[in-house]
């Protein structure tokens, strides 16, 4: 049966720990995996990319495969064709399929219909990528995910749902601190706050993300008033455990979700989170391809 990844909620909390513990292994060893030897891989890009595509690419280069980047407008789907004839097509030459889009009903129709894995590389619903990278970050800092709380303050958007699914497979508590009409909805596990300052408390992370997101600029003033005392700074981190470090899945705009001082200090550990989206992906991508 082809195994996809299109909301998290397809790994077990086994699927998790392999995925975490693979990633670690391929950072130290890059070329150790050759799991795509020969084949190629299709990365549908329908929305703009600066991590997602050059951590996919750069990986399943990595996985001795040849990455096949699709931008919008270049496939017969701009002009009409159905995402199953796409599907059915793209399965005859590719060992997998990664698409970055809104709709979260294009990635799972793609999935119903293509006989070779798909991946979801962001829509507006689910980033489940995202948040593997973030708790392979979670363990290198760390040395565990058991028993860890990760603390999301700002819009309850894709990335807080991916936290929130995959976190809790990972044994990780997580909470979502949002303004009242950005409220994330309920997650079995997941514990849900208007009051930032409540939601970090013993937190080993603290995560933040952008407030305007692609299509949401018609919006920008209001989002950016509603969402300004969930701005993660050095006061806010001082709230959470010792120690503790701040996430942020990029592109980073300081001074809005995060102080400059935060994003390029000690306090951190974004930078690795955006490397290890390329590690966490050719994790991903042997276990869909290899069972």
């Amino acid at each position: 049966m082809t195994r996809h990844l299109l909301t998290g909620e397809e790994l077990s909390s086994e699927d998790v720990q392999r995925i975490v513990a693979r990633a670690i292994a391929l950072k130290a060893d890059p070329l150790a995996s050759r799991v795509l030897d020969g084949r190629s891989v299709a990365l549908i890009f329908e929305k703009p990319s600066t991590r997602t595509r050059v951590s996919f690419e750069t990986g399943v280069f990595e996985l001795g495969g040849h990455p096949l980047v699709l931008r919008a407008g270049e496939l017969q789907l701009s002009r009409g064709e159905s995402i199953r004839d796409t599907a059915l097509v793209l399965s005859r030459h590719v060992a997998a399929i990664g698409i970055r889009t809104g709709p979260d009903a294009d990635v799972e129709q793609l999935a119903e219909h293509a006989t070779v894995p798909v991946v979801n590389m962001l829509t507006a619903g689910h980033h489940p990528c995202q948040a593997l990278a973030d708790l392979q970050t979670l363990q290198e800092r760390f040395g565990r995910l058991e028993g860890l709380k990760l603390a999301y303050v700002g819009d309850g958007n894709n990335v807080a749902r991916s936290l929130a699914i995959l976190g809790q497979k990972a044994g990780v508590e997580v909470a979502v601190a949002s303004p009242p009409g950005y409220e994330l909805e309920e997650v079995a596990g997941v514990h849900l706050f208007n009051d930032p300052a409540r939601a970090v408390e013993g937190a080993h992370a603290v995560y933040a993300d952008v407030w305007v997101s692609m299509g949401d600029e018609d919006t920008a003033d209001e989002r950016r008033a509603a969402l300004a005392p969930y701005r993660i700074d050095d006061a806010l981190l001082d709230r959470a455990a010792d120690g503790a470090i701040a996430l942020h899945c990029l592109p980073a705009h300081p001074g809005e979700e995060i102080t400059e001082s935060v994003l390029y200090g000690s306090r951190q550990a974004i930078w690795d989170q955006a490397e290890n989206r390329r590690h966490a992906q050719k994790a991903l991508l042997e276990l869909l391809l290899n069972g």
